[in-house]
C-alpha cells in the first residue's frame, strides 16, 4: 500500500525538509518553503539483479564534433554556439509576453520549411491560438506538428510516435506526471517532468527546448536544480514594453556563456539586430555632462553602450542611490572610491546611474565608465563625444587591465570613436595598429584629468 506524507521543498534551490522553516539552510532565502504531499511505497520481494556499469579509460573515449542544426536566425545561433545540438535539452526563460514562444515558433517555421520534422507541444494555448500566432510571423510550408496536452505520459507517447528532430515544450510549469501527487508547477513535478524529458532527448537524439516561467526576481520558477539538469539556459532580458529584446546565454555546455543576441520586436515577430552598438547609441546626447560610452564584452561580442549619471544635492539626511542595469552595490563601492581616493564629496548628493537601452551589465570593465559618468555630472563638465572608456577600478583607486582590449578598440574605431581611455597595462601590451588616440591611465585621478 502507498503511504502519503508531507514534505517541504524550497522553491529556490529544491532543498527538502520534514518541517517548515523560515529560512532555507541551503540557499539562505526566506519564506520559500512550500508543502507538498508525496506517496511512498514499501519495497518487498526479491530484488532484481542490476547491471553493473563498467568505467572506461578516458584515452579510449572517442571524440567527435557535435552535429548542429542551424536555426535560420543568426543571433540565436550565436547564443547557442553555432546552432542547435542534437540530443540537447535547453531552457528558455523570461518575463511573460517578452517573446519566448514567438522566437521558438519562428525557429519551428525555419526548420519545418527545411523539411525537418518538428513537434510543438503547448499546455497553455489551444491549436487555434498557435495557428493565429503562426500566421502572423510568416508562411509555413513544411511539416509542423501541434499537440496541446499537459499529461506527461500522453506527451511521451506522442513524442515516441511522431519521432521529431526538434521539440518545443511550452511551458514546463504546466506539465504534470501521475507518478507525483503534487500539483503541476510544484518543485516535485518540475523536477520529474524535466528528468523524463532529458532521458528522451538523450536516448532518441531529439533536440528539446522547454519554456520556463520566471519569478518576480527574474529567475526561472521552480528549483535551482532545473538549471543544472539542462544543457543550455537562455534568458530574455529587457522590458517587454520596449522595442528591443536581449537573449543571453547563462549556461551552455556546447558554447561560450554570457553570449548575447539582440532582437527587435515587430508585428511579424522578432527581427535580428546585426549591429547592437549602433542601436544602443541611437539618440545619445552630445556634450552632455554625465554621459559616457563604455565598451563591454558580452561573450565574444564587444558592445558599446551609454552610461548616464545624475548627481545633485540632496534634500534629505540620507542621500538616495539608484542604479538601473548596473549592480547597485558596485555603484556604491565606486562612489566610495571617488570619495576616499579623489576627495570628491558625494555624501551630500543624490546619485542616479542608468544603463541606456535596457541592458544589464555586470562586467568589471565598465567600472571606469561609471566613475567618469558620476564625476562628469558632479563637476557639470562633459566628456568629449568621440571618447570611449573601459577599465576595472580597484579599492585603492588603481585601474586594472581587462581582457581582449584589442577587440574593444577595433569595435570602437569601427563606430567612429577617435579617443579611447583605457588601463595603462593594456596600452603597454597593445598588439594592433589603430588611428585612435589611446590614453593609458594607471589610477582614477589620472582618468579624471581627461574631463574638460
Amino acid at each position: 500500500m502507498a503511504k502519503s506524507k508531507s514534505v517541504y521543498f524550497c522553491q529556490e534551490c529544491g532543498y527538502e525538509s520534514a518541517k517548515w522553516m523560515g529560512q532555507c539552510p541551503a540557499c539562505k532565502e526566506w519564506n520559500t518553503f512550500v508543502e507538498e504531499r508525496i506517496e511512498t511505497t514499501k519495497k518487498g520481494g526479491a530484488k532484481a539483479k542490476k547491471t553493473v556499469a563498467s568505467p572506461m579509460n578516458i584515452i579510449k573515449v572517442s571524440t567527435k564534433e557535435e552535429e548542429r542544426i542551424p536555426t535560420g536566425i543568426n543571433e540565436l545561433d550565436r547564443v547557442l554556439g553555432g546552432g542547435i545540438v542534437k540530443g540537447s535539452l535547453s531552457l528558455v526563460g523570461g518575463d511573460p509576453g517578452i517573446g519566448k514562444s514567438t522566437l521558438l515558433l519562428q525557429v519551428c517555421r525555419n526548420l519545418a520549411n527545411k523539411n525537418r520534422k518538428i513537434l510543438y507541444i503547448s499546455g497553455e494555448e489551444s491549436m487555434h491560438q498557435i495557428k493565429m500566432r503562426a500566421s502572423r510571423i510568416g508562411e509555413f510550408t513544411g511539416e509542423l506538428l501541434l499537440l496541446c496536452e499537459t499529461d506527461l505520459d500522453a506527451i511521451c507517447d506522442g513524442i515516441l510516435k511522431a519521432k521529431p528532430e526538434f521539440l518545443v515544450i511550452d511551458s514546463i510549469q504546466t506539465m504534470y506526471s501521475d507518478s507525483v501527487s503534487s500539483a503541476a508547477g510544484s518543485v516535485s513535478q518540475v523536477r520529474e517532468v524535466t528528468s523524463r524529458l532529458m532521458r528522451i532527448a538523450k536516448e532518441h537524439n531529439i533536440a528539446i527546448f522547454i519554456v520556463g516561467h520566471v519569478t518576480k526576481e527574474g529567475v526561472v520558477a521552480g528549483p535551482r536544480t532545473l538549471e543544472h539538469m539542462v544543457d543550455t539556459v537562455l534568458y530574455f532580458e529587457g522590458d517587454r514594453q520596449a522595442v528591443y529584446r536581449i537573449l543571453r546565454s547563462v549556461k551552455n555546455r556546447f558554447g561560450s556563456t554570457n553570449e548575447i543576441g539582440v532582437f527587435e520586436m515587430r508585428q511579424d515577430g522578432l527581427s535580428e539586430v546585426e549591429n547592437p552598438s549602433q542601436i544602443m547609441l541611437n539618440g545619445r546626447p552630445i556634450d552632455a555632462p554625465g554621459s559616457v560610452v563604455v565598451c563591454s564584452l558580452e561573450g565574444t561580442r564587444p558592445v558599446l553602450i551609454e552610461i548616464q549619471a545624475l548627481v545633485s544635492p540632496t534634500n534629505f539626511n540620507m542621500p538616495r542611490r539608484t542604479a538601473v542595469g548596473i549592480d547597485y552595490n558596485r555603484v556604491n563601492l565606486l562612489m566610495a572610491v571617488l570619495d576616499k581616493r579623489v576627495g570628491m564629496q558625494l555624501g551630500g548628493c543624490d546619485a542616479y546611474v542608468n544603463l541606456a537601452g535596457g541592458m544589464k551589465l555586470g562586467e568589471p570593465a565598465i567600472d571606469l565608465g561609471i566613475i567618469m559618468a558620476i564625476a562628469s555630472s558632479y563637476r557639470n563638465a562633459p566628456l568629449a563625444a568621440d571618447t570611449i572608456i573601459f577599465g576595472e577600478v580597484g579599492l585603492v583607486g588603481e585601474i586594472r587591465g581587462v581582457s581582449q582590449a584589442d577587440q574593444r578598440i577595433l569595435e570602437a574605431e569601427k563606430m567612429g570613436f577617435k579617443t579611447c581611455i583605457l588601463p595603462k597595462a593594456n596600452l603597454d601590451n597593445m598588439r594592433i595598429q589603430t588611428d585612435m588616440k589611446l590614453i593609458g591611465v594607471a589610477n582614477v585621478r589620472e582618468a579624471l584629468d581627461c574631463i574638460v
